[in-house]
């Protein structure tokens, strides 16, 4: 019997365990349907600011709205969902709430979509309300901008009763041929399709400058009210939104409070008119008189600027402290202090405020950490912020903007066509009120990269001078010739050009051409290592025939004794680092690489490197150069896998997060100054001078350092970037 017992009590033990372990062993993601309790699904699109077609994506699930985390999220997801709105793909996803906040359930996370799926429901996640998220990791989509034939607009895409989606300022006088941009006028929303007016009931300066910030301005300016409401009961009035109240530092009216006139409201706005607005644009886009006056008082030094931008208003963010450029961590950097930024350089409110290097890695200092600005600031520097320690930051979380910018027209007169991708194409311009091609004699990647921004499609990866494979327009007329361009210019009727059409090859086939990319490499010399390796070497004549064969050498060595004699060479390694968003490759490709049988390598760049001697006036009195006869990558940051070597006849490159290294024992590194004099000079070095590769920033690509020579010996120091002296090329967008 008490045996009996204690089997039962044995038996009843096990069991007890068993389900315990059963229980609580973590279950494998399931697929997201099996929780759902039978009601259809909605979805909506949420947020601020944002286009009909993007924003933050929240589900409708038990009688309540909820959002998605974004752990594991990937376009596959963002396919899904945007087909769940009645679109026909995405085009991408956001992470970190970048349209704001949500509130209330976080109704899926680690959702796994293979992409093909017909609903969400199909894909894999953690179950419906099981989520470690917070609504700082809200996702959203950005769908394709075009409907799926037949959708039936049963989910809810049109969302939030207070959403201001696209906000415009309409000037009154509109037969007059006003210059862009539109500075001042009666705001107007979109609703529906049409345009709709708001009461200036309690309208103030703040919801002025908010308004300006969006449109791309940095600051607001009082306008004639009596002008205004003579001529606004002209013309039948729609009213849509009144109690407007900002404060002021919102990035958009979405983020102010206000309410909305519901169905058909009789005796709206009484005793009020439609709210009027003027702007002050910034120096970069003020015209006539206005831009006269801008640019007179600039003569203080500037101690902010954005770094690597493809369009004007973005960039990495890097502020002037003790006479040095550094830039700003991302911890805790958010809109309101991206805007400060932003109208501090003369753009509008922040559309963006980048974290994680998205503009790419800077150098030097990083001067500060957890910039939390109030939004009323007039600098970024009068923000609360903490300076920088050792091991509080490293230069992949550098802080970026996207500005609101003015409308300037400026894409509407270029465009590209004939290209397999919509960022390739010949290039057509309208030049005297008709379209027609440009002449690609002369057409440089500085050319290139003022068609490319002025398109809107980021960087020039290439300037192409044929292009009979992609004459696909029935436009024949050359109408633009000798375009000459800084590189600098945000369109291309701002560069030189001929006043008459002057071309050599008038063909369409010669027609300019551009291949764009959104993102570009970056090039940067490692300094400290030129400082550190620099010597001077008297070399035999007769070890130097394969440096001679490649005019290594200064041209009086044509006259030396061979094989007698020697060379006095300054010597030194350079690393050369890829900081960009991008792998920089050779324009050409290896088939036309050139085999040297001396040294037995291939040469894919003529030009890769300048090495120039100067003298204090910036005269040169000796140079070398060095072809590119084997760029790939000698050594990668910790979580960076190499993927270009010479060996073999690889490919050549240098990925992002790895540099090239060539030492200072190898052929052609160096300055032969067997004829210079005693005295004090300049070492210069310049990477990629011809600008026959795309980057994002040129400004960084040459490097200077303090000489002595006696005449024996010689002394290197301050090493540093900068800008090069008797360089020819593009400076750099200066936004």
């Amino acid at each position: 019997m008490g045996v009996t017992r204690g089997c039962q009590e044995l038996l009843s033990l096990l069991c007890g365990i068993w389900l315990w372990v059963s229980v609580a062993e973590p279950s494998p993601p399931t697929p997201t349907g099996q929780s759902r309790e039978g009601a259809p699904l909605q979805f909506r699109l949420a947020g601020y600011p944002r286009k009909h077609n993007e924003g933050r994506i929240e589900v409708f699930y038990n009688q309540e709205w909820g959002t998605i985390c974004d752990d594991d999220f990937t376009l596959a997801n963002a396919h899904v969902l945007c087909r769940h709105l009645g679109f026909v793909a995405a085009t991408g996803w956001t992470h970190s709430a970048k349209y704001g906040k949500g509130s209330g359930r976080i109704w899926l996370d680690n959702l796994n979509c293979g992409g093909s799926e017909k609903s969400v429901v199909d894909c894999r996640s953690r179950g419906w309300g099981n989520s470690d998220c917070s609504h700082e990791e809200d996702a959203g989509v950005i769908c394709k901008d075009e409907r799926i034939a037949g959708f039936v607009d049963s989910n809810v895409i049109e969302t939030e009763q207070n959403q201001v989606e696209e906000l415009r300022l309409r000037p009154v006088v509109s037969h007059a041929k006003r210059p862009l941009p539109v500075t001042e006028g009666i705001v107007e929303v979109r609703y529906k399709n049409s345009w709709a007016q708001i009461c200036d009931e309690n309208w103030s300066s703040w919801n002025s400058h908010v308004v300006c910030g969006m449109l791309g301005f940095p600051a607001e300016k009082k306008v004639n009210q009596n002008f205004y409401r003579l001529s606004a009961h002209r013309h039948p009035l729609n009213y849509r939104l009144h109690s407007v109240s900002c404060l002021g530092h919102e990035a958009h009216l979405s983020l102010c409070s206000f309410e909305f006139y519901r169905g058909n409201a009789t005796g709206v706005c009484k005793g009020g008119m439609p709210a009027v607005v003027g702007c002050v644009p910034g120096p970069l886009f003020a015209t006539g008189s206005a831009q006269k006056k801008k640019r007179r008082p600039q003569q203080v030094q500037k101690r902010l600027r954005l770094k690597g931008g493809a369009r004007p208003g973005e960039g990495r963010v890097e502020v002037l402290r003790n006479n040095e450029w550094g830039t700003v961590c991302d911890d805790r950097w958010n809109l309101v202090s991206a805007g400060v930024v932003c109208r501090e350089l003369g753009f509008g409110s922040a559309k963006e405020a980048l974290t994680g290097a998205r503009m790419g890695q800077g150098m030097g200092p990083i001067h500060m950490n957890e910039v939390q600005c109030a939004g009323s600031e007039k600098s970024l520097w009068s923000c609360p912020h903490k300076n920088i320690t050792k091991e509080g930051c490293k230069h992949s979380e550098d802080a970026g903007v996207r500005c609101n910018i003015p409308s300037m027209g400026y894409e509407n007169t270029i465009r590209i066509v004939g290209g397999r991708t919509a960022f390739e194409g010949r290039v057509e311009v309208k030049h005297a009120g008709r379209w027609g091609t440009v002449c690609s004699t002369g057409w440089s990647t500085t050319e290139a990269m003022v068609a490319c921004r002025q398109l809107g499609l980021g960087y020039a990866m290439h300037a192409v001078t044929e292009t009979w494979y992609w004459d696909a327009s029935n436009v024949t007329e050359m109408v633009l010739s000798g375009v000459k361009c800084t590189g600098q210019e945000m369109t291309l009727s701002h560069c030189r050009h001929h006043d008459t059409v002057t071309c050599q090859k008038t063909g369409t086939r010669f027609a300019a051409g551009v291949i764009c990319s959104e993102t570009a490499s970056d090039l940067l010399l490692h300094a400290p290592l030129v400082q550190e390796t620099a010597y001077i070497e008297d070399r035999p004549l007769h070890m130097l025939y394969c440096a001679a064969e490649e005019n290594c050498l200064s041209s009086s060595a044509r006259q030396a004794n061979w094989p007698y004699g020697h060379r006095r060479l300054l010597r030194f390694s350079s690393q050369i680092h890829n900081n960009g968003r991008a792998d920089f490759r050779p324009k050409a490709g290896r088939h036309s690489w050139v085999w040297h049988e001396c040294h037995g390598h291939y040469h894919s760049m003529d030009i890769f490197t300048h090495y120039d001697l100067l003298t204090p006036n910036g005269t040169k009195v000796a140079e070398g150069h060095k072809a590119s006869f084997c760029l790939e990558d000698t050594e990668c940051q910790e979580d960076v896998g190499k993927r270009y070597e010479c060996a073999n006849f690889g490919e050549q490159g240098i990925t992002v997060g790895c540099w090239d290294l060539y030492r200072h024992d190898i052929d052609c590194q160096w300055i032969d100054i067997t004829d210079v004099r005693p005295g004090n000079y300049i070492l210069q070095v310049v990477i990629n001078p011809r600008y026959e590769v795309a980057e994002s920033d040129f400004t960084n690509n040459a490097m200077k350092c303090n000489c002595k020579y006696d005449g024996h010996r010689i002394w290197v120091h301050n090493c540093h970037i900068g800008l090069a002296r008797l360089l020819g090329g593009p400076a750099g967008p200066k936004w």
